[in-house]
């Protein structure tokens, strides 16, 4: 059974800094692309960066370029998602998931808000 279980999603003020991880099991970690996606309120899923199986090429939205960084370290079939400089419009649910291409199974997402 494919399994992305995320964690480290909070309340954090404005600059502030977060890190997500997101812990896979059930599949090839190391041999299957990622992406984070986020939904804020009312809005729908935002794609917003990716990363290929080894991690040596990803790829990010405009709105996240150089503040947010993805990285992965398949010796513990994890991913992580650091976010630096948050502001208000960061505040969204934010899920793991895989490439649509290698299935396209979500995580159960972390919730961000950034508030002063």
């Amino acid at each position: 059974e494919v399994r992305l279980v995320e964690s480290g999603g909070g309340e954090v003020q404005p600059g502030g800094s977060l890190r997500h991880s997101c812990a896979a099991s059930g599949f090839a970690f190391s041999e299957t692309g990622m992406t984070w996606v986020r939904q804020a309120p009312g809005e729908v899923p935002e794609w917003i960066s990716q990363s290929n199986g080894i991690g040596s090429s990803t790829d990010y939205a405009d709105c996240v370029q150089v503040r947010f960084t993805v990285s992965r370290d398949n010796t513990k079939n994890t991913l992580y998602f650091h976010m630096t400089c948050l502001m208000p419009e960061a505040t969204a649910v934010y899920y793991c998931v895989q490439a649509i291409s290698f299935g396209g199974v979500p995580g159960q997402g972390t919730k961000v808000t950034v508030s002063s």
